[in-house]
């Protein structure tokens, strides 16, 4: 549906209780979500719905809804968890300040938005994010089929229990990322924390930079390419990996098989009979 065969409401404030619930075909253009009334759900259970130039100050005003544009819109600190539950959403250089702001959603495209949200984007699927900001914690747990371009996050415990989920010239700082996450590619990104990607599946990170304390223990099928790593000390332990690192590593314990290729490792450590990876160390190559 175009914009010109929409119902037009240009300039109004809404603060009641479900101010415009189960709306079709709207374009809400220079409006407020917001007063005294301290109304919820106002566009819940919608379909066809664009809103432009608008402030959310009110609480869950887009649950169960299809077909959802957001533009240029403030959702503030007040609009708690404003998208639920709805699928076929498009958000556009737009700022979700809400905790909670994005659950269980499908099929959703953002792009030039400032996230400042607690648990974002929990259960979601098919969510393509790029040009944003995102910072909160417990960012995209279980989130499926994501592809992330551009972005820059900051925030503890991220895409943890992920699946299906491509990133490219993105940078992450954070700790304990990609824990328990499956199927998962990073092309060109920079990642800054500890802990990183315990308990891993499939996890392939391709020319990146990694930094940070005990990275990539207990994973399968962990794939570095070109990678450089920094601060890494007690890496690999009990993973299988193959590896091709183009910086010195401080230490590398009990790695459980594969091969690693680097140019130094300062600490090797052995102590585990079942700790078979093999270590290639390309500077004592003549």
């Amino acid at each position: 549906m175009q914009l010109t065969d929409k119902t037009k409401i240009e300039g109004k404030r809404f603060g009641e209780e479900r101010a415009l619930y189960g709306s079709r075909g709207l374009w809400v253009l220079n409006c407020a979500f917001d007063g005294e009334e301290d109304g919820e759900s106002a566009l819940k259970e919608s379909s066809d719905i664009t809103v432009q130039n608008t402030l959310c100050n009110l609480r869950y005003p887009f649950w169960h809804d299809r077909g959802l544009a957001v533009l240029a819109c403030e959702l503030t600190e007040k609009c708690r968890a404003a998208l639920w539950y709805s699928e076929k959403i498009s958000i556009h250089d737009s700022k979700l300040l809400g905790v909670k702001a994005l659950r269980e959603c499908r099929d959703v495209h953002i792009d030039g938005c400032e996230i400042v949200s607690a648990e974002f984007g929990w259960s979601s699927e098919q969510v393509f994010m790029e040009h944003t900001s995102a910072e909160g914690e417990y960012f995209m747990l279980r989130g499926k089929d994501l592809r992330f371009s551009d972005v820059t996050f900051r925030g503890k415990y991220s895409y943890q229990y992920v699946e299906n989920v491509t990133m490219e010239n993105c940078t992450l700082d954070t700790k304990d990322a990609f824990w328990h996450a499956r199927n998962v590619t990073l092309k060109n990104c920079t990642v800054k924390g500890e802990y990183l990607a315990w308990y891993s599946e499939n996890l392939t990170m391709i020319d990146c930079r990694i930094s940070g304390t005990q990275p990539f223990c207990y994973c399968k099928g962990l794939k570095l390419v070109n990678c450089s790593m920094e601060g890494a000390d007690l890496a690999f332990e009990k993973s299988e990996v193959d590896a091709t690192i183009t910086t010195p590593v401080i230490s590398i314990k009990n790695a459980t098989s594969g091969r690693i290729v680097l140019p130094s490792v300062g600490e090797l450590i052995c102590t585990d009979p079942d700790a078979g990876c093999e270590i290639v160390l390309t500077e004592s190559i003549t």
